[in-house]
């Protein structure tokens, strides 16, 4: 199925310069609002509790948090609806001399009288932990980008690399810049979905690399926009129809998944987009930008072509006992 008929190239590229200054734009934004405002970090990294009660009927939203004003075991805490208007989450940043009380036993005495309910999760982690998982996030994302950067330069060559490790932070920096943006609770889901993120941007980069570096040797003009234009052209349908079926996957996910994923799938959402409109419009006109020579990059896969031939030719007097 094509979305897009081949008829000549697209000239993407010359629109290149554009797209970058808008997304140079998003990504400072993106840091600044990340360096000013910063995460909203969730239980798991900043430690505390979480408490979720489920009710028989619409949840006494306000009389809870009149209810647990009067326990020093809650104190500064949250209460929000869960998901639904019969379920709720109670959610206190936990010291760790509280960590020693049984906080559903607490929540339970406290909110009695408030109407026929149920303690379904109580979930504790102590302040150091949540230090820990949030170096060990952090540290999982870049050895993510590190891996990735070795990958690309062994499967392709280092301004590949580069440029497609400069895309993936180019997608994790808007994709943070939005969840501080929209007050998105960080916890492990939202840093599954980072690293989700990488991989989804790096395969629809590295296919785009992939048809870019087959048009170094199919495409005769030798200017390196010329061959990204129609690379890119080529592969433009299944780069769209591919994002388009995630996207609308994750857009499910977002509205029909209930407030468990909701963070993780607006993450995906976010980044599905960036993902793709990088690999076209960041990714490769760095490769430009990088001052690739197509001209050299086709004398080097000449000689290389001409070195296994000699090494063939070489083998075969060998075999036939001529050397």
């Amino acid at each position: 199925m094509e979305l897009f008929r081949y008829k000549k190239p697209i000239p993407l590229m010359s629109k290149s310069k554009i797209f970058f200054a808008i997304s140079m734009v998003a990504v400072v934004a993106s840091l600044l609002l990340i360096f000013t405002k910063g995460f909203n970090y969730g239980i798991d990294f900043a430690g505390g509790t979480v408490v979720q009660v489920k009710y028989e009927g619409k949840a006494p939203i306000e009389k809870v948090r009149e209810a647990i004003k009067t326990s020093k075991v809650f104190e500064g805490a949250s209460v929000n609806f869960f998901g639904s208007d019969d379920e709720i989450v109670i959610k206190v940043r936990t010291s760790s001399k509280k960590l020693g009380t049984d906080i559903g036993d607490e929540a339970r005495k406290l909110l009695e009288g408030t109407g026929k309910f149920e303690v379904r999760r109580v979930d504790m982690v102590g302040p150091k932990v949540g230090n820990e998982l949030r170096e060990k996030g952090i540290m999982a994302l870049v050895l993510a980008i590190a891996g990735i950067l070795i990958y690309v330069s062994f499967r392709f060559e280092w301004r590949f690399a580069i440029a497609s490790v400069m895309a993936l932070v180019h997608d994790v920096s808007i994709a943070m810049g939005a969840l501080v943006l929209f007050n998105v609770e960080v916890n492990l889901d939202i840093l599954a979905a980072l690293l989700t993120i990488l991989g989804y941007s790096l395969n629809d980069t590295i296919i785009v690399f992939d048809r870019i570096r087959e048009g170094l040797t199919t495409v005769k003009s030798s200017k390196l926009a010329d061959v990204i234009d129609e690379s890119v052209t080529r592969t433009l349908s299944r780069t769209t129809l591919t994002s388009l079926t995630t996207f609308f996957v994750v857009l499910t996910l977002f509205l029909m998944g209930g407030e468990i994923i909701h963070g993780f799938s607006f993450t995906l959402l976010v980044g599905i987009i960036v993902g793709t409109y990088s690999s076209i419009f960041i990714a490769s006109p760095l490769l430009m930008m990088m001052g690739f020579d197509v001209e050299n990059y086709r004398k080097k896969l000449a000689e290389k072509k001409k070195r296994e031939q000699e090494k063939e030719k070489m083998r075969a007097m060998y075999e036939q006992g001529v050397v």
